[in-house]
């Protein structure tokens, strides 16, 4: 069977039925998580409550460790994580009450929740907090979390008291790198640091990995993790990928690449809009800046002024504009809730090119692997419509639009002829 394209009738229905059973058990689970929440603030300001009657100096804390005790030994759980949960709903319930109710009632996930209060974190005034809440529900009613996280960290930048300059400089001190042991003699080995270095680290050890894995030695049946892992070991404790290399020194030579896109006028110091760091997260402009001014070349984005389209891309030394342009405008896999960065996708022809299908902007998408199989080798079919928009209808009928993620451009230009570097 290839993916339901030989199913029946009558399976292609029970396959609808159960996907329209299990969207409602998740909105009824999700607005049962939100209530859950709900009760668990209210015990927190009840706690609250009794500690200010008290005399004792650690009252509150005492107070709120005595409820979080109740309500695990009903639960048969850990006091500790029910602290922990009561000063997570506190944190969504109090600071984000727009949000809380878009949760209870459906609208977002409770994960979808958490990422936009985790991106309003900093936002201290009561209105920001609800203007940047509206603004991400709507959002996130046709969104999966992890593209509705990039989105609400790229929001809350419209909202936040401080520069993001300032806020940066003050993260740098928080820098670290940190052990946590792990079960079967692991470990994992983590890394706190700015986030255009992270990024290209990380670029570095998945072009390393893809070289090696390219390479002709068949007994070599590592993943692209493994391999990244491997890699990354090998580099911190000799320097160089001295167990990896061949004679040539070809991983040696690999330098990483990250891409940045800024808003020109920005880049020129006429406008304070945030640089993005591969349409993942904001990044200070002097980083920005230092990244651009030591580029060989730029790719210029030209959008539109209110919907943020990506109407082209060309290059002070041109090459390869087509790609340039594909990378620029998906930001990603274009299957509904994937976020695979286009570095690690396929370029696929929605119309296959021995079919007579163009190899133009219209006609070119990214996709992930899993995702380009899945296009071709089962029922599922995806449309264009114009303007970067795709339509996928499932075997079962239902249709899923996904659109390219909005240029930062817009997010924060409202309505500028900037066009973004």
């Amino acid at each position: 069977m290839r993916g339901l394209a030989d199913a029946t009738i009558e399976q292609v229905e029970a396959l609808r039925a159960l996907t329209e059973m299990l969207v409602g058990v998740e909105r009824s689970i999700n607005g049962l998580q939100a209530a859950r929440d709900g009760i668990l603030a209210l015990g927190s300001r009840l706690a609250v409550e009794v500690a200010a009657q008290a005399a004792h100096p650690d009252g509150a804390d005492l107070s709120v460790r005595t409820v979080a005790a109740e309500f695990a030994a009903a639960l048969r759980a850990s006091d500790r994580t029910v602290q922990r949960r009561m000063a997570d709903a506190v944190w969504i319930v109090e600071r984000f009450p727009r949000l809380w109710g878009a949760w209870g009632a459906g609208q977002v996930t409770a994960q979808q929740a958490r990422v936009i209060a985790e991106a309003g974190a900093h936002l201290e005034d009561e209105a920001d907090r609800d203007a940047f809440s509206a603004r991400m529900i709507a959002f996130a009613e046709s969104e999966a979390p992890n593209r509705v996280a990039r989105m609400a960290r790229r929001a809350a930048e419209e909202f936040q008291p401080h520069t993001l300059a300032d806020r940066h400089e003050d993260a740098r001190e928080r820098r670290r790198v940190w052990v946590r042991d792990a079960p079967d003699g692991m470990a994992e080995l983590g890394l706190l640091g700015p986030a255009a270095l992270v990024h290209g680290v990380f670029d570095r050890l998945t072009t390393m990995a893809t070289t090696t894995q390219a390479g002709d030695d068949p007994t070599d049946l590592r993943t692209i993790a493994q391999s990244r892992a491997d890699l990354a070991l090998d580099l911190l404790l000799t320097g160089a990928p001295a167990g990896h290399d061949d004679p040539d020194g070809t991983l040696v030579a690999i330098v990483p690449t990250v891409a940045i896109t800024v808003p020109v006028m920005t880049l020129l110091g006429r406008k304070t809009a945030p640089a993005e760091l591969d349409g993942r997260t904001p990044i200070d402009l002097a980083t920005a800046r230092r990244l651009a001014g030591a580029a060989s070349g730029w790719d210029r984005i030209l959008t539109h002024p209110v919907t943020g389209t990506v109407l082209a891309v060309d290059r002070y030394r041109p090459n390869a504009e087509l790609r340039r342009h594909l990378r620029a405008r998906d930001q990603r896999c274009r299957f509904p809730g994937c976020g695979y960065p286009p570095a690690e996708c396929d370029i696929d022809h929605h119309r296959d090119a021995a079919m007579g299908g163009e190899t133009s902007a219209s006609n070119l998408g990214h996709l992930c692997r899993r995702h380009h199989v899945l296009k071709h080798q089962s029922a599922w079919h995806v449309e264009a419509r114009g303007d970067g928009l795709y339509a996928w209808t499932s075997p079962t009928g239902r249709v899923y639009i996904d659109r390219p993620p909005p240029s930062n451009t817009v997010t924060f230009a409202e309505g500028s002829t900037d066009a973004p570097f």
